[in-house]
């Protein structure tokens, strides 16, 4: 395992690592190691401390999905901060998977999704499974599945995978929808062994 310290420089100052995926590894590695939630480093770049938005942070492991926890919205100050938070969660909390385990931080990539503001639309023909994430919504359940991922081709998939994830039936009427578009942030999230 590759022990960096994000206070020797820049987060991302090696130009091959995208800062958000720097700091959601560096809070991963960090909770793992101590049962602690690391500190901000230094010299973080300005959007990550100034903006505020919905993060998502996913870990796969040998092309697996490991764990995956998000906001849709702010939670939290600034990014940064809901890169900190959600990596911890990812790495312990989602609850399809066991917390990570030292011996498996190596083998880990990660991507940090960051959600541009929803949007309200009338129906399903408003999507575009690559293009837009969606959130469904029925009452007080609410179910959102991001864009672009392996395996999901139709906008029918997507919304129906949301769905599930709110305890929403297919059949179910009047649910309310929503798109965003995210800006995926990969670069330098490749495992440390491949």
């Amino acid at each position: 395992m590759v022990d960096r310290n994000l206070n020797d420089g820049p987060v991302g100052a090696d130009n091959t690592t995208d800062p958000f995926v720097a700091l959601a590894r560096a809070s991963v590695e960090g909770f793992v190691a101590t049962g602690e939630s690391i500190t901000l480093p230094d010299r973080l770049p300005e959007e990550l401390l100034t903006r505020r938005a919905g993060v998502f942070v996913s870990l796969h492991e040998r092309g697996e999905l490991r764990g995956c926890i998000g906001t849709i919205g702010p939670t939290q100050p600034n990014v940064a901060l809901e890169i900190l938070r959600n990596g911890v969660l990812a790495c312990s909390e989602d609850p399809r998977f066991p917390p990570v385990a030292a011996e498996e931080l190596d083998w880990l990539e990660y991507s940090v999704d960051v959600l541009d503001e929803p949007e309200s639309i009338a129906s399903e023909s408003e999507l575009d499974v690559r293009e837009y994430g969606v959130i469904v919504t029925k009452g007080w359940r609410r179910g959102l599945l991001l864009p672009n991922l392996d395996g999901i081709d139709t906008v029918a998939q997507q919304v129906s995978i949301a769905k599930r994830k709110a305890g929403i039936a297919d059949d179910e009427p009047d649910v309310q929808l929503e798109r965003f578009r995210v800006v995926r942030h990969t670069a330098g999230g490749e495992p440390h062994r491949g």
